[in-house]
């Protein structure tokens, strides 16, 4: 993907000079910005390569995917690939960066979640024939949780959807059973034939749940919530109550309510609040936004930007939005967070669609939209500083489960659930989603003998699991030699 200066505007070299914390970049030309932050190089990209390489197994043709590399070739994909989709933030020398590129080393879990290009490179174009949802394209363990709906009740559901795309519904099982094994293998610390049994538990989840939707279609009437949810999510609800404003004083608020205070992870920039305040009654108006008391007169009070958080996203701005409530006191404060939205790690990679949805927060927006329920009602997209951010609340009962503290029975039923949750939000592709007619019975005649599909779908898990503990040495030997302070520059 080349950073050709002359497609880039002075806002977004700017922004990438913000984040680069370049000196004396206020007073920098346009041209000179470009050279600070690294834009202007031609850079080398196999995005196309990619593209051909799809088309041509959406097919049926015969080809060599890169699952099918062994030794230094599959060293140098892993490699060139990483590099690839971190080029922007290697290029603007991103703290950021540097930390997630760190901590990917350190945990194989983070390595799995940080790398979904990777992953869906090896996936290039197959499954073609296979029904296609809107899938949520980053399914693992820790992409389910406890957030708010449109009524500021806490909900359980899928909660992270920059991946999302539509595909094959299987490209979601497939990420979803190896996420699994590997979070069973190093957060639960099981062993292989656990970590099957986890896997096959998620996969029968979603089986069982879309047979029921095909049945009463129920899609659109649930909820998962306190009353409702299994015991195991019920302990998530309850261990994620707080008061709102112990919440806002433990975590964000300088010592008078009037702002967020500063500390390594929040960021004051409260010069910018005029310009925060301008995206955020764009952001109202062209998202249609239906503003709740609780959230007064949308008046920003502070902006912070958020640093060290997330593993995929780790290294893009992102910002939080302190919003003052309606007792003006700082108790009730609303915090909205903007995060900058990137290309879908999907995409040019899944077989060819009629489904598509431009931009890639309004993907995103469009993803929470249909595979939630009432979901979050200010979820939505906004474009700034030349860039596109998406936009949800933070909340006193935003969390997901504590992986550490699940029983090996405790790691099937969860997994079930999450099966389960995942077949809802596939159900509702053809509700609030583009599919354009009922999707279930298509799914399950697709699936055929459930223990076939089951078996399949884990003998893939486990064999792209033996390849993330491949790459994941690959990786971590690249990063000790310097691999990741670079991108690959085509020279001629």
């Amino acid at each position: 993907m080349s950073d050709d200066a002359d497609h880039l505007t002075r806002d977004e070299l700017m922004q990438r000079a913000r984040d680069a914390d370049v000196r004396g970049r206020s007073s920098m030309t346009k041209e000179e910005l470009a050279r600070a932050v690294g834009a202007g190089v031609q850079t080398g990209s196999r995005v196309e390569a990619f593209r051909s390489l799809a088309l041509q197994r959406a097919r049926g043709e015969m080809v060599f995917l890169p699952r099918h590399l062994d030794g230094l070739e599959r060293r140098r994909h892993v490699r060139q690939t990483i590099r690839e989709d971190h080029e922007t933030r290697i290029s603007s020398r991103s703290q950021d960066a540097v930390e997630k590129f760190e901590k990917l080393h350190d945990s194989l879990f983070s390595f799995f979640r940080g790398t979904a290009l990777l992953f869906y490179r090896d996936l290039a174009g197959e499954d073609a024939w296979m029904p296609t949802v809107l899938t949520l394209g980053d399914v693992h363990p820790e992409n389910f949780g406890v957030m708010p709906s449109a009524d500021d009740v806490p909900i359980f559901g899928v909660n992270d959807f920059d991946e999302a795309y539509y595909a094959p519904f299987t490209w979601d099982l497939k990420r979803g059973a190896t996420g699994f094994m590997v979070a069973a293998a190093e957060e639960g610390g099981h062993g292989r034939k656990q970590q099957r049994r986890i896997a096959a538990a998620f996969v029968r989840g979603y089986v069982s749940a879309m047979r029921g939707y095909a049945t009463d279609a129920t899609e659109q009437q649930g909820q998962m919530r306190e009353d409702n949810a299994p015991k195991l999510i019920r302990k998530l609800f309850e261990s994620a109550k707080e008061d709102r404003a112990h919440w806002l004083a433990r975590k964000y608020h300088d010592e008078f309510r009037r702002g967020f205070r500063a500390d390594d992870e929040h960021v004051p920039v409260s010069s910018r609040v005029p310009e925060f305040q301008e995206a955020l009654d764009r952001f109202v108006r062209d998202n249609d936004i239906e503003v709740p008391e609780r959230a007064g007169a949308m008046r920003v009070k502070d902006v912070c930007q958020r640093l060290g958080q997330g593993t995929a996203s780790l290294g893009l701005p992102r910002y939080y939005l302190m919003v003052e409530g309606p007792n003006a006191d700082g108790s009730d404060d609303l915090l909205l967070e903007l995060k900058q939205a990137r290309r879908s790690a999907l995409a040019g990679l899944v077989p060819p669609s009629e489904y598509v949805v431009d931009g890639n927060a309004d993907r995103i927006s469009h993803a929470q939209g249909v595979h939630l329920v009432r979901g979050d009602r200010f979820y939505g997209a906004v474009e700034m500083d030349g860039l596109s951010f998406m936009v949800r609340e933070r909340s006193p009962y935003r969390d997901d489960i504590d992986l550490d503290d699940l029983s090996d029975k405790q790691w099937r039923k969860y997994a079930a659930i999450c099966g389960a949750s995942l077949a809802q939000s596939h159900a509702l592709s053809d509700e609030a989603g583009l599919v354009d007619h009922d999707i279930e019975p298509d799914v399950l005649e697709a699936i055929g003998p459930e223990d076939l599909f089951v078996q399949d779908v884990v003998e893939y898990a486990a064999e792209a699991f033996d390849r993330v503990r491949a790459d994941h040495r690959h990786f971590r030997s690249d990063q000790e030699l310097g691999a990741f302070e670079m991108v690959d520059r085509v020279f001629r």
